[in-house]
C-alpha cells in the first residue's frame, strides 16, 4: 500500500520527535532502529523510507534540537539583555536538570556529537557559533559569550551528574551567581 507524500512527512516528523526525545533521555546510540521504530508503532524496516541509516537520524537530531536551541536561547541585540539573563536562569534551573528531553540537546546529546562524524560535528558547530555570535551581540563581547556558553552546559552537565539534588542546586546556584558577577564587571565597562 503506498502511503501519500503528506503521511510520510509526518512519519518522518513523529519519527524525529520521538527519537529527540529517546536520545536527549536516554542517549542515541543506546536504541537501535527497530526500538525507534517500535516507539511511534511501526516496524524497523519502516526506518529506512524515512532516513539512509541511523547516522543520518542522528544528524537530522542534531539540526533540529540545536536550531530549536538557538530559538529558544537567541537574541536580536542589545535589546535582548533581560530575556538572555531570563534565559540563563530557566537553563541553570533543576527543571532542566531534571528534565533533559525538554531542554537543550548540547549537554545530553554533546558527548556523542563529539565521537560523531565531521559532518555531525560541523552542523553542530554551525548552530552553536549561531548561538554564540547571537550571545556576543547581546553581550558586546565574543569572548563572554563563548565562555558563559561554556560555563552553561558545563554546569547543566556536571549537575546532572551528581546525585544529591542539594548538590545539583549548589551547582546550578554557583555557575548563576559567576556568571552575573561576569554580567556586572562587562556592564561596567
Amino acid at each position: 500500500m503506498r502511503y501519500s507524500a503528506g503521511h510520510k512527512l509526518e512519519t518522518r516528523e513523529r519519527l524525529l520527535q520521538s527519537s529527540s526525545l529517546s536520545a536527549k533521555r536516554s542517549g542515541f546510540s543506546t536504541v537501535g532502529v527497530d526500538g525507534l521504530m517500535k516507539a511511534i508503532g511501526l516496524s524497523g524496516a519502516a526506518f529506512y523510507s524515512h532516513f539512509s541509516s541511523k547516522d543520518a537520524l542522528f544528524s537530522a537530531i542534531v539540526e533540529r534540537e540545536l536550531g530549536q536551541s538557538l530559538e529558544r536561547l537567541g537574541g536580536q541585540g542589545n535589546e535582548d539583555r533581560e530575556r538572555f539573563e531570563r534565559c540563563l536562569k530557566q537553563y541553570l534551573s533543576m527543571a532542566h536538570v531534571e528534565q533533559p528531553e525538554a531542554g537543550c540537546a548540547l549537554p545530553t546529546l554533546g558527548a556523542e556529537i563529539a565521537r560523531s562524524d565531521v559532518l555531525v560535528r560541523e552542523q553542530a558547530e554551525i548552530w552553536i557559533c549561531r548561538l554564540q555570535e547571537s550571545w556576543a551581540q547581546i553581550l558586546r563581547s565574543d569572548s563572554l559569550a563563548w565562555a558563559i556558553l561554556s560555563q552553561c552546559v558545563g554546569a547543566l552537565v556536571v549537575a546532572r551528574m551528581l546525585a544529591t539534588p542539594d548538590v545539583q542546586r549548589t551547582v546550578l546556584k554557583s555557575s548563576h551567581e559567576e556568571i552575573a558577577r561576569q554580567l556586572a564587571v562587562q556592564g561596567a565597562e
